[in-house]
């Protein structure tokens, strides 16, 4: 090899290297961004949860102010998907069923 191709082979190398060392410092510094899978099930011990009376499935709760089809998939506070689970505001950092239900069950506005 002549000098000219090793000066361009180590500026190659370097540039490389360089793009390479900003794209890990990106990727590594993002924040990560929690789903409902990666959050905590809210259990029905959960002093929050008995407060509000919220129950995993709402087809069992005797709670006289439950209205048949009213559940946390259908409710405004709720931001998960249709089934399985997902954040509720009033869980914070926890993850609530799609078919659960609590007392402060709003409907969500059309």
């Amino acid at each position: 090899m002549s000098g000219q191709e090793d000066i361009e082979s180590r500026r190659r190398f370097l540039k490389l290297a360089a793009g390479g060392a900003v794209a890990v410092a990106l990727v590594s510094g993002l924040p990560r961004v929690a789903r409902a899978d990666d959050l905590p099930h809210v259990s029905e011990s959960d002093p929050t949860a008995k407060a509000l009376g919220y129950v995993e499935d709402a087809s069992t709760t005797k709670d006289p102010k439950h209205t048949a089809g009213n559940s946390c998939a259908n409710c405004q506070f709720y931001s998960g998907g249709p089934t399985g689970y997902g954040p509720c505001q009033l869980f914070p950092g926890k993850a609530v069923s799609a078919k659960g239900w609590c007392v402060s069950h709003t409907t969500k506005k059309a």
